[in-house]
């Protein structure tokens, strides 16, 4: 985890393969989960609600041959007219550009409209497409896929098809083989120790909203983000310092992120303080507060102090 990263790392080789592949698709196709498989750990957050990722994320996957930095977007969806959608989706799509290689997820056995508009804003880039049928382990049957992957062929002009469980862990393998035939050879882009370009103050704010979204189904999320007030490490205390305001746009869905004497609030935060101690690898105070802001998601200003920018660094 990191701040800063120089632009010329210089514990590199000359003969490394490096480059950027982008992981789209629609959203709830389980492009996060499968990122962190990739990975080998756990940078995207993840739920069964969908949209969940609301920002673009590298995830950086380096060995002594190669260095893969895979790109996380939100899913592609139609319909949200709402500032934070139109966002999600420009997020998602500007991933396209200066790419080596475009990871497709779709869900086996599921082709929706939103996958179809997914295929039509690939139809004309020039870089390889490999699709990555998802979750395939719900077919006892593999044979019955057959038609399914008929129908996107007639869709899609893909360079490989790959067919995985990313919760199930099958034929991950496969697809950094195919990433592999599509990277130039050049120097790391990263240094080498780099597992994403985010900072941890950003993957404090992910895992707290992360805890959120599983915690209260569809009852709160897509109006809730998290900002990060304080994040400092406190030498006398030998911990880490964080507090965390849970952003919510109605008076309602502040009591229920609160719950009945503070119950639900309390529960997220134990459940955050236990990732941000495996990421800090130290002990971490975590206090959480809930603050209406009225109409935030829908509100261009609001996003861009929030964070909800093209500048992804932060």
């Amino acid at each position: 985890m990191s701040q800063d990263f120089p632009p010329s790392p210089s514990d590199v080789k000359t003969d490394f393969q490096a480059g950027f592949v982008a992981v789209i698709g629609r959203p709830n196709v389980g492009k996060s989960t499968l990122m962190n498989e990739l990975l080998g750990q756990k940078i995207s957050i993840t739920s069964h609600k969908p949209q969940t990722t609301r920002h673009r994320i590298h995830g950086i996957l380096s060995t002594e041959k190669h260095q893969i930095v895979y790109v996380d977007t939100p899913g592609i969806h139609l319909g949200g007219q709402r500032s934070i959608n139109v966002y999600m989706n420009r997020t998602a799509q500007s991933a396209f550009a200066d790419v080596d290689a475009i990871l497709f997820v779709v869900e086996a056995g599921r082709w929706t409209k939103e996958d179809q508009a997914v295929a039509q804003k690939l139809q004309h880039l020039e870089q390889p497409i490999i699709l990555v049928v998802n979750k395939v382990d719900k077919f006892a049957n593999k044979e019955a896929l057959l038609p399914f992957i008929a129908q996107i062929s007639s869709e899609v002009a893909f360079t490989a098809l790959i067919p995985v469980s990313a919760y199930k862990k099958i034929n991950l393998d496969a697809i950094e083989a195919e990433v592999l035939k599509h990277l130039p050879q050049q120097a790391a882009i990263f240094p080498t120790d780099y597992v994403t370009d985010r900072s941890s103050r950003f993957m404090a704010a992910e895992i707290i909203r992360e805890k959120l979204m599983r915690t209260l189904g569809n009852e709160v999320p897509y109006g809730a983000t998290v900002e990060i007030e304080q994040f400092h490490f406190d030498e006398t205390e030998g911990r880490w310092v964080i507090h965390g305001l849970i952003l919510v746009e109605r008076p309602g869905q502040k009591q229920i992120v609160i719950g009945k004497g503070g119950e639900i609030i309390k529960g997220i935060g134990s459940q955050a303080r236990k990732d941000l101690l495996n990421m800090l690898d130290a002990r971490v105070h975590l206090e959480l507060w809930v603050k209406v802001k009225e109409n935030w998601s829908d509100d261009a200003r609001a996003l861009a102090s929030l964070g909800y920018n093209d500048n992804y660094s932060s």
